[in-house]
C-alpha cells in the first residue's frame, strides 16, 4: 500500500470541515469540552462501523465479481478529485447543526455517520483504494478500520478542542488553506493512479 498517499488521505479527509468537525465546534461551544469527547469518540465508533462495513461489503463484491476492483479503485480517486474541487471552492462558511442538547452525543456522533455523504463516501473511498488491493485478511481490515476511528476522534477532539483558533485562522487564511488541502488530495488521487 502506498503509505503517504493513504495517510494524505487520512489526514485530509479528517481534519478538514466537514458535518463531524463542525457539529465538535458546536457542542464544544454550548456544552464545554469535557462533554463533547462523548460526541468526539461517537464520531471515531461511527467511522470504524462506516470502514469496517465497506471493508467486508466491498470484499465480498470483489470475490464475486473480480471486475469490479478496477471500477471501485476508480471511483474512489474520483471521490478524491471531487473532494479536491469542493475544497478549492469552498468559502468556508459555518454551518449551525441541529442537533438537540438533551440527546446522548456519544450515540448522535456515531449514527450521524450513517447519514453523513462525507463519512459514507470516504468509508468507500480509502477501503476501495487503500484496503482491498493490498489487504487481504479480515484482521488488517480490523485494524485499519480502528485506526480510521482513531483519526476520526482525533479530527473532532482537535476541532472541539481548538474551534475558536482554527476558525480565526481559516477566517484569515481561508483560500491558501483550501489550496494547500486541494492540493494534497489531488496528489492522493494521482498517486494511486501511478503506484
Amino acid at each position: 500500500m502506498p503509505v503517504l498517499p493513504f495517510l494524505t488521505f487520512v489526514f485530509v479527509s479528517s481534519f478538514t470541515p466537514g458535518p463531524n468537525n463542525f457539529m465538535a465546534i458546536s457542542f464544544a461551544n454550548r456544552y464545554g469540552f469535557r462533554n463533547t469527547i462523548s460526541f468526539c469518540i461517537g464520531v471515531g465508533a461511527g467511522f470504524f462501523l462506516i470502514a469496517l462495513l465497506c471493508s467486508f461489503f466491498n470484499r465480498a463484491l470483489i470475490e464475486v465479481l473480480p471486475v469490479i476492483e478496477t471500477p471501485l479503485k476508480f471511483a474512489g480517486v474520483i471521490y478524491m478529485l471531487y473532494l479536491a474541487y469542493k475544497t478549492f471552492t469552498s468559502s468556508g462558511s459555518k454551518q449551525e447543526s441541529s442537533a438537540k442538547a438533551e440527546k446522548n452525543l456519544f450515540i448522535i456522533g456515531t449514527l450521524m455517520q450513517f447519514i453523513n455523504p462525507k463519512a459514507i463516501l470516504y468509508g468507500i473511498a480509502v477501503v476501495s483504494t487503500f484496503l482491498l488491493p493490498y489487504y487481504q485478511s479480515y484482521f488488517s481490515y480490523i485494524l485499519f478500520c480502528l485506526f480510521l476511528g482513531i483519526v476520526g476522534i482525533c479530527s473532532s477532539i482537535t476541532w472541539s478542542l481548538f474551534g475558536s483558533v482554527l476558525h480565526n485562522f481559516l477566517d484569515r487564511y481561508q483560500k491558501v488553506f483550501n489550496i494547500v488541502m486541494g492540493l494534497l488530495l489531488v496528489y492522493s488521487a494521482f498517486a494511486i493512479l501511478i503506484g
